[in-house]
C-alpha cells in the first residue's frame, strides 16, 4: 500500500481516502447515473411508480391528442369526466 503526503495548502475541506478500486467503480457508476440535485424528484419510488403507469397507457393506447387548439383540449376533458 503506496502513502500520500498532501501538502496543507491543498486542503480546503475533508478529505476521504477511497480504495483505487472502489473509487473506479464509483466513477462509472458516476457517469451511468447523473442526477442533478435539482432532478431528485424524478427519482423518487411515487414518482416512479407515476412514470411506470404512463408507460402502460402508453403501450396500450389510453392517449388523447394532441389538440390543435386549448377548446378541444378542454371538450377532451370534459368528455373524459362524464
Amino acid at each position: 500500500m503506496a502513502t500520500i503526503t498532501i501538502p496543507k495548502k491543498l486542503i480546503k475541506d475533508d478529505i476521504v481516502i477511497i480504495p483505487r478500486k472502489e473509487y473506479e467503480e464509483f466513477a462509472r457508476w458516476k457517469k451511468i447515473v447523473k442526477v442533478q440535485i435539482n432532478e431528485q424528484w424524478f427519482w423518487t419510488p411515487e414518482w416512479q411508480r407515476k412514470e411506470a403507469e404512463a408507460e402502460v397507457a402508453i403501450r396500450v393506447g389510453r392517449l388523447h391528442g394532441p389538440f390543435s387548439d386549448y377548446k378541444k383540449l378542454i371538450s377532451a376533458l370534459k368528455r373524459k369526466k362524464k
